[in-house]
């Protein structure tokens, strides 16, 4: 069966992050992608103009529509939306025995706070039922270091992005130390709207394909690499990445 993935994020207006990138993510990857809504964001290359969460009995809704009939293989959470919906998702989550993907969402690749104090805080709920948290440095700076969050018992991946220097270093982490570590050169764009959620999203496609930690994780860098590579250069501020690698996928396979 094609590995079924549940989308727990905000909506992205100008379809480089969120909701959109996870959708284009987990489909190019082969599987299929389903959405619990958490937050309607005006937003485009440039910044967030508006952001209007989405209550959290209505994410619950989405969740529980989605999970009772089609089934759940793996869950990629990003942008919350509120405490409350952090919460309530927390409890819906508790009961599902799938690989659980959590990307901390603070702040937009624009500089545009996604997250209040009361919602960072709700975080370290979530981060006790997920197999796997991918913060950026300042995220995991703001969630107080690899200790902080591998105390909760998850996996981390300390995504190395925000690093400077020509090389960038991403590693997956677990208990007993480093799992394995990426070093690749550093891909000179301002088109990386859109990398965290991207990689969040293919590696709960790995993991909910049955791929184990360390093959996800290196594939989830590899597609966030070509993507942003093949970023588009739409836009006049941080575009978004290429999730279609330059292709039209139908071409390929003929008409």
């Amino acid at each position: 069966m094609i590995p079924r993935i549940l989308i727990i994020a905000g909506s992205d207006s100008g379809g480089g992050a969120g909701i959109q990138a996870d959708i284009r993510t987990v489909t190019m990857l082969g599987a299929h992608p389903m959405t619990a809504v958490t937050a309607i964001t005006a937003q485009n290359t440039r910044g967030v103009d508006a952001v209007m969460p989405v209550p959290p009995e209505m994410i619950v809704a989405q969740i529980d529509a989605v999970a009772g009939d089609i089934g759940v293989d793996a869950v990629k959470i990003g942008m919350i939306g509120s405490a409350e919906a952090a919460d309530a998702v927390a409890a819906r989550l508790a009961g599902m025995a799938v690989p659980v993907i959590l990307d901390p969402v603070m702040v937009a690749t624009s500089g545009a706070r996604l997250a209040d104090a009361a919602t960072v805080a709700a975080l370290s709920r979530l981060m006790t039922l997920a197999t796997v948290v991918t913060p950026n440095l300042p995220e995991l700076a703001a969630l107080g270091g690899e200790a902080a969050v591998l105390s909760h018992g998850c996996l981390l991946a300390a995504k190395g992005g925000h690093g400077e220097g020509d090389m960038i270093i991403d590693r997956l982490i677990g208990p007993d130390g480093e799992i394995v570590r990426v070093e690749a050169p550093r891909i000179d764009t301002r088109h990386s709207h859109g990398t965290g959620c991207t990689f969040a999203a293919a590696l709960a496609t790995g993991l909910g394909a049955g791929m184990g930690p360390k093959d996800a994780f290196a594939r989830a860098v590899a597609f966030v690499r070509a993507a942003l590579a093949a970023a588009p250069g739409l836009g006049h501020g941080h575009g978004p990445v290429g999730h279609a690698l330059g292709v039209v996928p139908f071409d390929l396979v003929g008409r």
